[in-house]
């Protein structure tokens, strides 16, 4: 039985040793660093329920002791939890964060994959269980008891089908964020019970799949929800900043593409949350 144990773990330390090296090796740069002996990203596993949740995590020096913002960075449809961390790589841009891109399950779509083949994140409160939910709860409680967390600055962001998690995250756990970031998604299903709240929000003109109509529907819907001013002033290249006369802000960010994110989105939306805090 000893040798069993000792064998599985020799097993998963080797397994997320290997991935931190695939992680760090393929990563495109984003112009900031984290220092070569700074930390590697690791798998972490909670139970939820009967199910084994997973996501990949960096956790910063000094998260024991400090103060610590968390992104909390969602995959679309069909999407994973290493492609997501490679794509957004915000330790290498906020590497005082916690950034944790966590795993979803195997999920309906909602305009693809009808059978549930690939995964994803649950589409309203209530649905499947709500698994996903519960999921946000139990990796915040575990950053919360093992990690000095700074509850004024948890943020999240997500694209496509992770991005309607998004908002769903708003519209059941509000209170828990300083800001959020959706990407190619729409608030329909939850907008009746969001809150003004700092937000940026992300779409593509081309957008064939979350129509690029829709989202501008949702934007203007967060431009009312939280009071803004008619005019926008420059925030970044193909970002407007709305100010709120409630102190919650509206980021609009016109991509000229379609429904793929575009990287140099992952500063702009970085840059955002650092300036929102609770």
């Amino acid at each position: 039985m000893k040798n069993t144990i000792a064998m599985t773990l020799k097993i998963n330390a080797l397994y997320t040793g290997l991935l931190a090296i695939f992680l760090l090796s393929s990563m495109p740069s984003f112009g900031q660093n984290v220092a070569a002996d700074g930390p590697s990203p690791q798998v972490m596993e909670w139970k939820v329920g009967d199910t084994i949740r997973k996501a990949l995590v960096y956790i910063p020096k000094g998260a024991k002791t400090i103060p610590t913002p968390v992104v909390f960075t969602f995959h679309g449809h069909g999407g994973t939890m290493e492609k997501m961390y490679r794509t957004r790589r915000f330790d290498q841009l906020w590497p005082e964060a916690i950034f944790i891109c966590p795993q979803g399950l195997n999920t309906v779509g909602q305009l693809t994959d009808p059978e549930g083949k690939l995964p994803g994140w649950q589409k309203g409160i209530g649905a499947d269980g709500d698994r996903d939910l519960k999921f946000f709860d139990t990796m915040l409680a575990f950053l919360q008891k093992n990690y000095r967390i700074d509850a004024s600055r948890i943020y999240a962001t997500g694209h496509s089908n992770g991005g309607g998690f998004t908002y769903l995250l708003w519209a059941a756990r509000g209170p828990v964020f300083a800001a959020v970031a959706p990407t190619a998604a729409v608030a329909a299903r939850v907008m009746k019970l969001l809150k003004p709240k700092p937000v940026l929000h992300l779409y593509g003109e081309k957008d064939d799949l979350v129509k690029t109509q829709w989202q501008k529907s949702t934007c203007q819907f967060l431009l009312k929800l939280n009071d803004c001013t008619d005019k926008g002033m420059p925030f970044a290249d193909h970002a407007t900043l709305y100010s709120s006369g409630t102190g919650n802000p509206v980021v609009i960010y016109s991509d000229t593409g379609g429904h793929t994110y575009p990287l140099a989105a992952n500063q702009v939306i970085i840059n955002f949350f650092k300036q929102q805090s609770k």
